[in-house]
């Protein structure tokens, strides 16, 4: 039972600088098979790109560029020989079993792309997939795992998924994707053995050396809050049907956030990146590509600088061999989300951070549904059942808004008049924020500098108690900011304002 006051840390773009009291990846290091079954991820294309490239380094350089970018305690390098048998026949005796979880028919891999140096939050997974493997059927799963997703991590209480790699990087350089991997298996309640980390200079410098990958754009979306240098932003848009995408074009479409048309949201890039996955891993099996000696060694030269694993040579060469054999046609997708149907419900923390939670308040439907993901539908395991009082993500005014709903007032013969104030010293924040409001048909009538600064908490207050709940909804669907009807004395909006959106520093832009 998770206890019920718990001291929740501020949403941050890079954390905290005190180390974890005990967050420690547990004996990960160990050598041989009995190393525990608990890593992070990346990419997934980049299953199918390590183990190929691995093929091309193995035959040029040494053992020890060969073990370049793995993260934990090596095994004996093998023999040079040994690598050229593998790569030309595979183990004979062993077929694909030497991979970690081959033998129970099940080979799990967690895939971690996150900015890498030069980001805003470099160390912050903006993505996170289980890649699982059925051997015995050719059938391939990939399940997103959404960055706002509230987990407990050790040391540091209740944070969204996407810091776990950033608190073990401030642990232990390149240990991050060890620790996400070991949290990871024991939220969901899975073996993973594996994970692949990339960030996202190696993900378009590799599909600009392929010469970019065909991918069809299921509808036409546009958006006007991608993030450009400097602070501001830039419009985006693509357009419905089969192109055939650069690297820097690719990568925008699996991270645009903001778009119209039903792709607005972290649920909707979720299923753009497997996409993008999925066309790199069909370019990626043209024999064509490793033919390439230039092009197999810029590949090589970006994975080294780029990419971190805990695969062995001969593991990463038996997963390409494998890769190659999937039923790709026919991908089982799980996107926990929080549609109606979803897993995932929508709430803040007692800080006000927008956080994701299970509907029924614990992992059990969703660990089934990845448990028996082969097994059929995914998303029927699922049962829903109300909030109840020991969710720690559930708070004072989400309850009390939930006894005395919006909903149940007058509409207003009027449009709500809306006001934006600025509370930090990031300068033109409120301007930026109504552009994106524009953009979702919200009228922002008025936009201001708070009085003092700063503010440290974000959040929507609702001055008229007629204020239509659908405005409401698409403020905090928006924003990922609370609501509440009490105003401190110190925040001071205009006479006429219905609606006041206060821009803390705590506002994630």
């Amino acid at each position: 039972m998770v206890p019920h006051a718990i001291n929740f840390m501020s949403e941050v773009e890079e954390p905290s600088n005190h180390p974890p009291r005990d967050f420690e990846p547990n004996e990960l290091a160990k050598e041989g098979k009995g190393r525990r079954k608990k890593a992070l991820f990346l990419l997934l294309a980049i299953f199918l790109l390590a183990g190929s490239m691995w093929w091309y380094n193995s035959l040029t350089v040494t053992t020890d560029t060969i073990r370049a970018g793995v993260t934990l305690e090596p095994k004996k390098p093998k023999s040079l020989l040994k690598k050229i048998s593998y790569i030309a026949f595979g183990n004979s005796e062993t077929g694909n079993s030497n991979l970690a979880g081959a033998k129970t028919d099940r080979i799990n891999i967690l895939l971690l792309g996150m900015g890498g140096p030069g980001h805003d939050g470099p160390f912050l997974t903006d993505t996170i997939m289980i890649a699982s493997i059925k051997p015995s059927t050719k059938q391939v799963a990939l399940i997103s795992i959404p960055r706002d997703l509230g987990v407990d991590i050790p040391g540091y209480g209740y944070q969204k998924i996407n810091h776990v790699n950033a608190y073990g990087e401030l642990k232990k350089p390149n240990w991050g994707a060890a620790a996400a991997t070991e949290l990871i298996s024991q939220t969901f309640n899975i073996d993973i053995p594996y994970y692949i980390r990339l960030d996202f200079k190696a993900f378009a410098e590799i599909i600009n050396e392929l010469d970019g990958v065909t991918v069809t754009v299921d509808r036409s979306f546009t958006d006007p809050m991608f993030p450009a240098p400097y602070d501001e932003y830039q419009t985006v848009s693509f357009t419905a049907g089969e192109q055939t995408m650069d690297g820097q074009t690719a990568l925008t479409f699996a991270r645009s956030r903001h778009g119209n048309n039903n792709e607005g949201s972290d649920f909707a890039r979720a299923r753009r990146q497997q996409k993008i996955l999925l066309a790199l891993k069909q370019k990626l099996s043209d024999i064509g590509t490793y033919l390439n000696p230039l092009r197999a060694n810029n590949i090589m030269n970006s994975l080294e600088s780029h990419l971190t694993t805990n695969m062995e040579f001969d593991e990463l060469v038996s997963l390409a061999k494998t890769g190659q054999t999937l039923d790709t046609g026919r991908i089982i997708s799980l996107v926990l989300d929080s549609n109606p149907d979803g897993f995932l419900k929508s709430t803040f923390t007692s800080s006000g951070a927008y956080i994701l939670y299970p509907k029924t308040d614990n992992f059990n439907a969703i660990n089934d549904s990845i448990k028996l993901i082969f097994n059929g539908d995914p998303n029927k395991a699922i049962a829903l059942t109300n909030a109840s009082a020991e969710n720690p993500f559930f708070n004072a005014d989400i309850k009390n808004k939930e006894k005395n709903p919006v909903e149940t007032f007058a509409p207003k013969t009027v449009e709500p008049i809306l006001e934006i104030q600025n509370g930090t010293w990031n300068a033109g924040l409120a301007a930026r924020v109504r552009r994106r409001l524009e953009f979702r048909s919200i009228a922002i009538t008025t936009v201001n500098n708070t009085q003092e600064k700063p503010i440290s908490q974000s959040k929507i207050y609702v001055l008229q108690k007629n204020t239509p709940s659908t405005i409401l909804d698409i403020l905090v669907d928006e924003l990922k900011i609370s609501t509440t009807q009490n105003i401190p004395s110190t925040i001071h909006p205009s006479t006429s304002t219905d609606i006041l959106i206060m821009l803390g520093d705590d506002f994630i832009d």
